[in-house]
Order: structure tokens, then sequence, then C-alpha cells
């Protein structure tokens, strides 16, 4: 279900405008003397239209289910009495007096994830008389308003192709960590045997290859998994965030080496180090500035 939430996710508007259409054009609103066997014929022509709603029904203005559900399956045909006034396509339609679509939910009677599109009906002096509602299973919505044919295949392939890029980037973060264990272990494990040189490279290599993971991690869970993370207000992306961090960490270590070994052995070349620290400092303000562009949008779109 994670690939279709996030699809209705970006497809709710043309959701909303396509159910919404359904009950408009067929249900008459604001006349004298709307009865329910006027709402009935209308479920009738818009089951017709569309196969895909599973279940239709008539809350009363109270919010009481008039009639068992309108289905094709006998054993969804039921829900005569009930009180759904604590249902978001009641209330909501109540309150706002207008056509809504609610957030998916798992459906009591079909047991499926499923969108509701409701509609209250008034009589001509205004007066709450019925709500309209429609449930379609989430799969079916989402199909229903995808694109075109070509749409899935290419998410199919993007996936496969994200897929294989992870799967190398994968490879080159285990030799990047084997690398680091034969360098490690090659210095030996008494401290005297230790060179310094050796353990900054093995850090070095070590932090590439766990920066290259988080990477691969991300790409596989949003791109390939389907996982959309939600970040909240004044949170930046975290993998991008990880992943120069860990480059910044990589670069710092280097300079940090670079220092030591021209102070030992030619402090006249003590300007590369600086410059590289420079270098260090750079990407340190551009990733600030990074957290800080990022941030802002979100905190705007909230409020």
């Amino acid at each position: 279900m994670i690939n279709e939430l996030k699809q209705f996710g970006s497809l709710r508007v043309e959701a909303r405008a396509y159910l919404t259409y359904l009950l408009t054009r067929n249900i008459p609103n604001h006349i004298p003397d709307i009865t329910l066997d006027t709402i009935l014929s209308a479920f009738k022509k818009i089951k017709k239209e569309n196969e895909n709603i599973s279940i239709l029904y008539v809350l009363d203005a109270k919010g009481v289910q008039l009639i068992d559900n309108i289905s094709n399956k006998p054993e969804f045909r039921k829900g005569k009495g009930i009180h759904r006034t604590n249902r978001a396509y009641y209330y909501r339609a109540a309150r706002e007096k207008k056509p809504i679509l609610t957030d998916p939910y798992p459906s009591v009677t079909t047991g499926e994830l499923c969108v509701s599109a409701s509609m209250p009906i008034y009589d001509d002096k205004n007066n709450l008389k019925f709500v309209a509602v429609i449930d379609i299973p989430l799969t079916d919505i989402v199909r229903i308003l995808h694109p075109t044919i070509w749409s899935a295949v290419f998410a199919n392939v993007s996936k496969v192709t994200y897929a294989i890029f992870s799967l190398a980037l994968f490879t080159v973060a285990v030799l990047l960590f084997l690398k680091g264990l034969i360098g490690l272990f090659s210095e030996g494990v008494h401290p005297s045997s230790v060179e310094i040189q050796g353990i900054f490279e093995t850090t070095i290599l070590f932090t590439l290859s766990l920066a290259i993971f988080d990477l691969v991690k991300a790409i596989f869970e949003e791109e390939v998994l389907g996982r959309n993370k939600r970040e909240s207000a004044g949170e930046t992306h975290q993998t991008m965030t990880r992943f120069i961090g860990s480059i910044i960490i990589a670069v710092a270590i280097e300079a940090l080496m670079l220092v030591f070994k021209f102070a030992l052995t030619d402090p006249s070349k003590m300007t590369y180090a600086l410059i590289l620290l420079g270098g260090v400092a750079g990407l340190l303000v551009s990733l600030a500035f990074y957290i800080k562009s990022t941030r802002k949008p979100r905190r705007e779109s909230r409020e």
C-alpha cells in the first residue's frame, strides 16, 4: 500500500475533482421535496458509470445510515441504522457544506484501504436533508487517475534502475570498508607499531564507506521501496545532510593529516594544508546555507 498512498498524495486534487464531479452531476441539490428515491436513482447512474466504486450509501441529517450499502458483493450489503456521526465523510461534509474527500482509511466493511467522497444534500430552504457517500478502494482510484500505461512502465523501469545503482554503490561501500579493515589490521595491534598516517587513511576509508552506505539506504528506501519519509518543519533532507557531513569529515581528516605531515617533514608546504582546511570551511558554510534555505520554505508552507 505504500506506493498507492504515495501516488494518491500526488493525485489527491484530481481524485477529489473526479469524485465530486460524479456526485454533483448526478445528484440534484437545493431543490424542494428532495427524496431518498431521487438519490438512489442517481446512485444507479453513478454505479453504472464507474464499476470501481465498491459501496454507496445515504445518511440522514443526523448521520444515521438510512439504507443498507449498495454494492455488487452481497456480503457488503449491510449498515442500515448505524450512526456515522463520528466519521469524517459525515461531519466534514455537514460542516463545510460542500463535497469532500477523506484521507485513505481501512474500511470496516471491506477491510481494504479506501477513500470516501461525500456530498451534503439540502432542500430549497438550505436545510440539510441527506449526506450521500461513495467508497472506492485506494488501488482503484489510483489506477483510474494514473495518467497513462507508460507512466507505470516508466515507474517500474525507474525502480529497477535505482535498484541497480544502489547495488553498485553498496558494492563500492563494501570494498571501501574491506580496504579499511585491511589497512587497520596491517598496522598491527600493538600501539608502537601504529603509524599516524595509516590510521588517518583507514579512518577516511571508513568515513567514505559510511557516507556511501547512507546514500544507498536513502535511495533504496525512497525510490525502490517507495517509503516517502515526511520531513517535519525545520528539518532538512537527511540524506544530503548526512552525505555532505561525511565528506566534510573525510576531507577534514585528510587536511589534519597533511598538517602533521608537513609540520614534521617540510613546514614550507604548510600552505597546501591550510588551503585544504579552507575548502573544509567552505563546505561547512555551503552546508549551513543549504540547511537554512531548505528549512525556510517548509516553515512558510506550514504557516
